[in-house]
């Protein structure tokens, strides 16, 4: 059984006008024409996919950043937070939608999640995939007001930046702190139990957040800069400092993140041999940090506006994770340590965060 804490359904949903209830091939058929992004037909994301890899729970997002007028950011952005939050809460509705359907159920307290993956084991065709909903870049909360309105509306992780600098913390490629309105932020995080996502956030706004905050914390998607030197990923000071916390790391999937040598536009998972092999060395690397296997997971970002062109090659959609078991085991891992870093860790993180919640 698998949990993948960091996948961007809604994004392609709405943005990529995925019809996720498709299978893989029949989505990559439909866009075999199309050139808008760089990632058309190569999708590797859908609910077959998620059921027959056996993905009993998901972190889904929501994402809507903000840029102030003049001020260039890399990838999409709306000119006001209250744009940013209406995009989310269009988000929001897919996700409810699918909910009504019966192809993703909100967990957002402990006994749902127990009572989830229950029936999932006893019969994961025909159960729903769990959704955990988290916001990626906190851009569009527009007030505390809206943070009140999102946690009562199911949210319950946020990462305060995404790229570039952010209305509550400094990201990707970006530096500097969080703050007041980023310790604002996080106070009323803490009150409401909302975890905290340290991926994206750059060294200044780390190190700030775990200042300021005494909540749960967790890196959903971010691999290890001793293998891959960039801002991006966590330095080894930056795992232990969450591993003391008692946090989880997932390991992404995103081809740049793994290898030194790659180029944008230019490189190939094939030509600079990014496989699985290349997503076990960061887990391995946070599990020899951690001198046991407690801290390592998956958080996979599969068509977080990638595709195949720029994902492991030996695998074609995100059922192919089935394979990690048998690598983990073939670099000395036991049968519990496979099912710690394949599911397990995210869900004993959640028990532990939710427990005095229900």
């Amino acid at each position: 059984m698998f949990v993948d804490a960091h996948l961007d359904l809604s994004m392609n949903a709405m943005e990529w006008n995925r019809d996720l209830r498709r299978p893989v091939n029949e989505l990559r058929r439909m866009e075999e024409n199309m050139h808008d992004k760089p990632d058309r037909g190569n999708n590797m994301v859908a609910f077959p996919e998620l059921h027959s890899g056996n993905f009993a729970v998901v972190v889904g997002t929501q994402l809507g950043r903000y840029a102030q007028p003049g001020k260039s950011m890399p990838g999409a952005s709306w000119n006001s937070p209250e744009q940013a939050w209406a995009q989310t809460q269009g988000q929001l509705s897919w996700y409810r939608e699918m909910e009504r359907e019966g192809h993703l159920r909100q967990i957002t307290k402990l006994d749902t999640l127990e009572d989830h993956l229950d029936k999932w084991n006893k019969d994961p065709e025909n159960t729903p995939i769990g959704l955990i909903r988290s916001l990626e870049g906190a851009d569009s909360i527009v007030s505390m007001n809206h943070l009140e309105m999102a946690w009562e509306g199911g949210l319950r992780a946020i990462g305060p930046a995404h790229y570039g600098p952010g209305v509550y913390a400094q990201g990707t490629d970006a530096t500097g702190g969080i703050g007041l309105r980023g310790k604002e932020l996080l106070r009323v995080m803490e009150e409401l139990n909302i975890i905290l996502d340290a991926s994206h956030l750059c060294d200044d706004s780390f190190w700030e957040s775990m200042d300021a905050f005494r909540g749960p914390v967790w890196a959903s998607h971010s691999n290890c800069r001793a293998l891959v030197p960039h801002n991006r990923q966590i330095s080894d000071e930056q795992i232990l400092e969450m591993i003391r916390r008692g946090a989880v790391i997932g390991t992404a999937f995103d081809a740049w993140m793994l290898t030194t040598t790659w180029t944008r536009g230019k490189s190939t998972p094939e030509g600079e041999n990014v496989s699985l092999d290349s997503v076990i060395d960061h887990i391995d690397h946070v599990c020899q940090l951690a001198g046991n296997s407690r801290h390592a997971a998956i958080g996979s970002d599969l068509d977080g506006a990638y595709g195949r062109e720029q994902s492991p090659h030996d695998i074609n959609t995100i059922a192919d994770l089935q394979r990690i078991p048998g690598l983990l085991a073939a670099r000395g891992y036991s049968e519990g340590d496979v099912t710690n870093i394949c599911g397990e860790n995210w869900l004993n993180f959640l028990r532990n965060a939710w427990k005095d919640s229900g």
